[in-house]
């Protein structure tokens, strides 16, 4: 393949930054821009017994910006200086109150490669209602006012069949466990 990168040049820096590629694609030279975004992590909590899953809702920027309402959320962080399934564990606990003990992976996702860089580790993770110890609600600092819900395992699916999930991640998740655990769905689902 002859495809390359020539150059890069800033256009801005942030908390994300925005950067203009000079590209050699085969035999044609071409400027694309790349959004350079910080990898995180993402988990589906879910309680095996009750047969529920954690989601979160919050006011997205983006959404927002395009007069969307908040929705249902798998659990979500960037990942700050640990490993991703640190993170997932970490952001359960600031965003839920879960405390959780062991997140199983599921894949390392890129969330839109024609344009950004960000990667997301996604988990699944049991719990127990005991297991929900903290607050939640989000950290502080981070301007976040989260909703953390339990919900039906049956209605989630229900709204992925219907396509009514916003959130990629946590469409991929649900689809994960119903894979893997799929005696926690009613069997008409």
């Amino acid at each position: 393949m002859t495809d390359a990168v020539l150059a890069v040049r800033p256009l801005y820096r942030g908390w994300l930054s925005l950067q203009m590629l000079r590209l050699r694609l085969g035999d044609v030279e071409c400027n694309r821009a790349v959004v350079e975004h910080v990898s995180g992590a993402t988990v589906l909590a879910y309680d095996p017994v009750r047969r529920v899953a954690m989601t979160v809702r919050q006011t997205r920027d983006a959404v927002l910006y395009l007069g969307g309402l908040p929705f249902a959320e798998a659990i979500a962080g960037v990942t700050e200086d640990e490993a991703p399934a640190d993170t997932a564990v970490r952001e359960a606990y600031e965003e839920t109150g879960l405390r959780l003990r062991h997140v199983e992976p599921v894949a390392h996702v890129w969330m839109t490669p024609s344009s950004t860089t960000e990667r997301v580790h996604l988990f699944l993770a049991e719990y127990a209602a005991a297991d929900r110890v903290g607050a939640g609600g989000g950290a502080a600092d981070e301007i976040e006012t989260i909703d953390a819900r339990e919900e039906p395992l049956d209605a989630l699916w229900a709204e992925a069949v219907s396509g009514r999930v916003g959130d990629a991640k946590f469409f991929m998740l649900l689809q994960a466990l119903r894979l893997r655990r799929p005696e926690l769905f009613a069997a008409n689902c």
